[in-house]
């Protein structure tokens, strides 16, 4: 249910687009902090700079890969979304497919094709892991079947009244 809270296409486009990039600058700060630490000379204030010094020059371009990756997804998500005119997870797949090929249109026909099939089984299994939490969280929502009354409660089947009660038969 959480795709029909998204923003509509136009809107979403930036939004996937400047939540990528923001991911990219986190995730890129993150890694290019440990790796500028372990390449610089000993000593603590070297490693502090060296780390600064990667995360300044390589977190933003990182982020910038990560921008262009989410707004190519998200405009052929929105036009596959707009072409068949249903959204579900065969346009997530096929969109990660199709921006992998597109990405590695300059390295020509072979890369285009692994990296459309690395997108597609990479977009496959986060839509598979996502259906499969709905289906498993949706589990503990289910109504409980309904309590049965007690049997020995119940009036026998032949119409006579079960044994401490009265017989009504005269109001019939």
């Amino acid at each position: 249910m959480e795709e029909y809270a998204r923003e509509p296409c136009p809107w979403r486009i930036v939004d996937d687009c400047g939540g990528a990039f923001t991911m990219g600058v986190i995730g890129g700060g993150v890694f290019q902090a440990i790796k500028g630490f372990r390449n610089a000379p000993v000593g603590i204030r070297h490693r502090l700079r060296g780390s600064a010094n990667a995360v300044r020059i390589r977190a933003p371009q990182i982020g910038g890969s990560f921008a262009v990756w989410g707004g190519l997804f998200s405009t052929i998500d929105c036009g596959l979304v707009r072409l068949r005119g249903k959204e579900d997870p065969w346009n997530s797949i096929t969109s990660g497919a199709l921006t992998g090929a597109v990405l590695a249109a300059r390295s020509g026909p072979l890369a285009m094709v692994g990296s459309a099939m690395m997108g597609g089984i990479l977009l496959a299994l986060i839509e598979g892991v996502g259906i499969l939490l709905t289906r498993y969280t949706a589990q503990q929502f289910r109504n409980a079947p309904p309590f049965l009354e007690d049997p020995s409660q119940l009036p026998p089947k032949d119409g006579t009244p079960a044994p401490g009660y009265p017989s009504y038969q005269q109001y019939h």
